[in-house]
């Protein structure tokens, strides 16, 4: 695999790269034409902040398989852009967890003690002690915005300080925060309340502008604002307003709405306000726990299969695998055979988890169904990354369904598909819990290895039928490698179902369809399946 690295990363991640046997190259600073131009050959791509991956970059990279940002925001990465390429883009959300949080206690004491004023006018040679009145973060209230990883650590270190935190997360279960000494409270509440207040959100169309004008115009006046998380977040002009009014007494920043922030910027000419330039997750151990946890990430997803940190795709913890593995092999295949026996246009897909496997993260496990099912019928690439994509978009409506009762399995996985005017019906489980089977193919009882070259073969249950077909074969060479019957009823339709050991010649599929007492002949391909 070629890895292209287009951001400084520690050279530890290269190392596990390279021992892995990856090629990689890294070529920093380029233009955005300049990376279209080069993308091209690569499979895998590794940026922090300063790259953009935009549109036309993924575009251009056709052999792309896996976009990696080392680090945690991804608003640099056009992720929606990439799954449509079915392209895993996965981040590194905890390694720089740590110093992120750190970099904002740092700002928040520095802001609260005035400790950048004071310096510059010690080096100017004053000794302005009386000008420099500070404010004690003991017993003020930190108001989080976001309580994430960051945001939780954040919480911590605040409490340490003997601060009174509350927080706001649309997301968190007020149970868990509670548990981390943490006040959950509505938006209003924590503008209303807080003395302090620092985001920790991604940059979204929900929250960039969120602390603007009107928000400002509901916080205590004194209120001091902190953003380390993403520039755009916070409203910079409304906050130039307020911050020359006194309305907030002070702000510090470590990213901005454009980055390198411009010289002339109004936040830069008022004293109230400190800046750094986007350095949180800059310290020597940041930027090597996340040089390896995305290239550990990488050999993982080439190497094993494993999309840890994706952010598009199920993504299934690598103690599960082993045990999720055969199941995903069997719902593949599954979705496989059961798109070449279609005909007309695909409505719904219904997976029915019975037995154990009803009690796993069947979440991968309906990925792989759809994967499987439109694969053979979609001239696109279709993979983890994108199957769920496409199916909505083809307006593909998909369901699950759990029950504890598998009847004499252990587990079993049963498709129901609607397509054109009929409805299908799959049912697979697996032998010895690691071998697929194919065990009913709608009211049809079977027992398939759901492998290789399969013909399956519709027609009415009278004597000399089985003959016939093998005659057929027999005539053209072509070896059975297996062969099973069932029927529903006596005299009624029977299905023959014949595996082979090479794809079948088209000239003996249509003698086939020729004998007299076969109703259809379907071939079914599973040699390029999981």
């Amino acid at each position: 695999m070629n890895i292209l690295i287009s951001d400084k990363l520690s050279p530890r991640g290269v190392e596990i790269l390279e021992r892995a046997g990856f090629k990689v190259t890294v070529k920093t600073n380029l233009s955005k034409e300049e990376l279209c131009k080069e993308i091209g050959q690569y499979e895998g791509l590794i940026v922090r902040s300063g790259t953009q991956v935009t549109a036309d970059v993924i575009e251009a990279g056709t052999r792309l398989r896996i976009i990696g940002r080392a680090g945690t925001g991804l608003d640099n990465v056009d992720s929606e852009a990439a799954t449509r390429r079915g392209i895993v883009v996965m981040n590194t959300p905890g390694g720089n967890t740590v110093t992120t949080a750190e970099h904002t206690i740092a700002m928040l004491v520095a802001m609260s003690r005035r400790i950048p004023q004071a310096t510059a006018s010690v080096k100017a040679g004053k000794w302005e002690k009386n000008r420099f009145m500070g404010t004690e973060l003991a017993n003020k209230t930190l108001g989080l915005v976001g309580l994430g990883q960051i945001g939780s650590y954040v919480a911590k270190l605040a409490q340490g300080l003997g601060m009174n935190v509350i927080g706001y997360d649309p997301y968190l279960d007020p149970a868990r925060a509670q548990q981390r000494g943490i006040e959950v409270v509505t938006l209003p509440e924590l503008f209303q309340r807080a003395d302090i207040i620092s985001v920790h959100t991604p940059l979204t169309a929900e929250t960039r502008g969120l602390i603007n004008a009107e928000a400002i115009k509901q916080m205590k006046p004194g209120v001091m604002i902190v953003n380390c998380a993403r520039g755009g977040i916070v409203d910079e002009r409304d906050l130039y307003e307020a911050l020359q009014s006194g309305h907030v007494a002070a702000a510090a920043f470590d990213v901005f709405e454009t980055e390198p922030v411009p010289s002339d910027h109004p936040l830069l000419s008022l004293e109230n306000f400190i800046g750094t330039p986007h350095i949180g997750a800059s310290t020597e151990e940041a930027q090597e726990n996340v040089a390896i946890a995305i290239a550990e990430q990488f050999v993982d997803y080439f190497k094993r299969g494993i999309a840890r940190g994706a952010v598009n795709m199920p993504s299934v913890p690598p103690d599960v695998l082993p045990q999720l593995q055969p199941y995903l092999t069997l719902a593949e295949r599954m979705g496989s055979f059961q798109a070449q026996l279609l005909e007309g246009g695909l409505r719904s897909v219904t997976v029915e988890y019975f037995g154990d496997v009803a009690n796993m993260t069947v979440a991968p496990i309906t990925v792989a169904v759809l994967k499987g099912l439109l694969a053979p019928i979609l001239e696109d690439v279709i993979n983890y990354v994108n199957a769920p994509l496409v199916a909505k978009e083809r307006g593909i409506e998909v369901k699950e369904v759990k029950s504890g009762d598998a009847g004499d399995y252990t587990s079993l996985l049963r498709i129901k598909v609607e397509a054109g005017s009929q409805q299908h019906t799959l049912g697979g489980t697996l032998f010895h819990r690691k071998e697929p089977r194919i065990i009913d193919i709608n009211e049809f009882q079977v027992e398939v290895v759901s492998e290789g070259h399969m013909l399956l073969i519709y027609n009415v249950d009278r004597p000399g039928v089985i003959g016939i077909v093998g005659q057929v074969l027999g005539e053209h060479s072509v070896n059975i490698a297996q062969m099973q019957c069932s029927r529903a009823e006596r005299g009624g339709r029977a299905l023959l179902i014949i595996g082979l050991d090479e794809p079948l010649p088209p000239q003996v599929l249509n003698r086939l369809k020729q004998e007299r007492d076969i109703l259809s002949v379907r071939v079914v391909d599973l040699s390029k399946g999981s």
